[in-house]
C-alpha cells in the first residue's frame, strides 16, 4: 500500500500520482533510465510518448515500463501515451531532485578527480560542495573550483553545507573509515566506488559501484555465449535476436 505524506504533490489536484508511493526496488532503478530517455525526449520536441518509444528510449520491454510507472498512478492515455513534461515532474517528484541534493566527495584519485569533474552531477539535480582527503598533499589543492579540505573538516563542513549524500574515492583500505566518518556527521546516504562491502547503521543507504564486478558479470555473458555456440545446433550472436541490456 502506498504511504501518503502531507503537502502537495505533482498532479495531487487530478488526482493521477500518490503523494509517495512504495516503490519496488527494481522499478526503483530503472526509474533514472525513464527520466534520462524523457529529458532526451523533451529536448527533441516531443510533448507525447507511447509505452513503447519511452520502453525503446529507455532500454526495458513496454509491459515493465507500464508497470513501473503505474506504480506512479502514471497510466498514460489510449491512443496518445505519456505526457512528457509531466511523466518528467512525477518521476522527479518521486526520486527527490525536485531539491538539489548536496555531495560531498571523498578521495581525490584518479577517480575523485574524474568524478569531481563530472557535468552530469549537476543536470541531474546534485551539487558537489566539498572535497576531501586524508593526504595532506593533497589538501589546498583546487579541483574543478573545489579547494580540496582535510577529512578531519568532515563533520563541521557537512553541517555547514547540509551535506546529503557521500560519494566515497578511496581505496578498499579507507574506505570503511570513511564511511564511519560520514556517518558520525549525519550523512545517511553513501555511494561506494571502494571494492570492499560497508559495515553502517540500518538508517545509512548504500550504493556501491565496482567496475571490475560489472566487467565478471560481462564476462559471465561472453562465456555463455561462447557456449551456446559451441554446442550443436547453437545459435550464433547474430541469429540470437536482440535482447534487453543486461540488468536492466
Amino acid at each position: 500500500m502506498s504511504q501518503q505524506r502531507h503537502g502537495s504533490t505533482p498532479g495531487s489536484g487530478s488526482g493521477q500520482v500518490p503523494a509517495f508511493p512504495d516503490l519496488p526496488e527494481a522499478t526503483i532503478a530503472r526509474l533514472p533510465e525513464y527520466l534520462r530517455a524523457l529529458h532526451n525526449l523533451g529536448e527533441g520536441g516531443s510533448d507525447t510518448i507511447s509505452s513503447e518509444g519511452l520502453a525503446a528510449a529507455a532500454g526495458v520491454n513496454s509491459a515493465k515500463l507500464r508497470k513501473d510507472l503505474s506504480h506512479l498512478g502514471s497510466y498514460g492515455t489510449r491512443g496518445v501515451g505519456y505526457d512528457v513534461a509531466l511523466l518528467i515532474e512525477q518521476i522527479e517528484f518521486v526520486l527527490g531532485l525536485d531539491q538539489r541534493r548536496a555531495v560531498c566527495l571523498v578521495g581525490v584519485g584518479n577517480l575523485g578527480h574524474a568524478l569531481a569533474g563530472y557535468d552530469g552531477f549537476a543536470s541531474r539535480g546534485f551539487k558537489i560542495v566539498a572535497l576531501f582527503d586524508a593526504d595532506e598533499a593533497k589538501v589546498g589543492e583546487v579541483i574543478h573550483g573545489l579547494t580540496v579540505r582535510h577529512i578531519d573538516e568532515l563533520g563541521q563542513v557537512a553541517v555547514e553545507e547540509s551535506i546529503a549524500i557521500g560519494v566515497i574515492a578511496t581505496p578498499a583500505g579507507a574506505a570503511q573509515a570513511v564511511a564511519d566518518e560520514l556517518v558520525a556527521a549525519g550523512v545517511t546516504s553513501i555511494l561506494n566506488f571502494a571494492p570492499c562491502v560497508l559495515s553502517v547503521p540500518a538508517n545509512v543507504d548504500v550504493r556501491k559501484v565496482d567496475l571490475a564486478i560489472e566487467l565478471q558479470i560481462l564476462s559471465f555473458h561472453e562465456h555463455r555465449k561462447a557456449s551456446l555456440t559451441a554446442l550443436p545446433g547453437g545459435r550464433s550472436a547474430t541469429g540470437a535476436g536482440n535482447q534487453e541490456a543486461v540488468g536492466s
